[in-house]
């Protein structure tokens, strides 16, 4: 009687163990493929090097934390842009609105690559043309903000922005196609001088 005790303590602690492994499989794989997008998540909102880095590390310390949830997910990729969305935009307020002023021009970020088919000055607009559509996003309402960088800028569908922001489809659609209009009429009002 105590030796089937034994065993059946001892198979309980075997697989009380092989389920631990089992998650910490699966969370070191979630850190290996989504670790980029939680940081650009992060970067998007708190747009510092240092707070997204952070955001990024809190992100999958909660992750950790609620490891035996990780059963019941059926879309990690969302699941993990949520909780980075909510990491980032938590720290956001904690910190108030802080930019990094990096020490290169902005207009010409520093380690791109021109191809030798393309000339000079071709490279040198569309250079100038990203930082002021990027800075022009930056300016952007954060609810319409927001949606344009998950949706344009990470590639996420408007399903998982939905349940990333914790807004219907149709408000994913309609701020994504608001935002790109603004950006539109202030990029013609840039080129005609106004």
């Amino acid at each position: 009687m105590i030796e089937d005790r034994r065993v059946v303590a001892g198979e309980a602690i075997l697989s009380g163990l092989a389920a631990e492994s089992s998650r910490n499989e699966v969370l070191e794989s979630l850190v290996r493929e989504h670790s980029r997008l939680v940081y650009r998540i992060a970067y998007a909102v708190l747009r510092r090097h240092h707070d997204a880095e952070d955001a990024t590390q809190e992100t999958f310390m909660r992750v950790l934390r609620y490891s035996l949830k990780l059963d019941k997910v059926e879309d990690a990729k969302t699941w993990l842009a949520r909780i980075a969305w909510r990491v980032a935009v938590d720290r956001s307020r904690h910190l108030g609105k802080r930019y990094e002023i990096p020490l290169e021009d902005p207009q010409m970020p520093v380690g791109e690559i021109a191809s030798k088919n393309t000339p000079a000055d071709q490279v040198l607009q569309e250079t100038q043309l990203a930082g002021v559509v990027q800075n022009l996003i930056t300016v952007l309402p954060e609810k319409l903000r927001a949606p344009l960088i998950l949706s344009a800028l990470e590639e996420m569908s408007p399903r998982e922005i939905a349940a990333t922001l914790d807004i219907s489809e149709a408000a994913v659609r309609s701020r994504v196609f608001r935002a790109r209009q603004i950006l539109k009429e202030k990029l013609a009002q840039r080129r005609s001088g106004k």
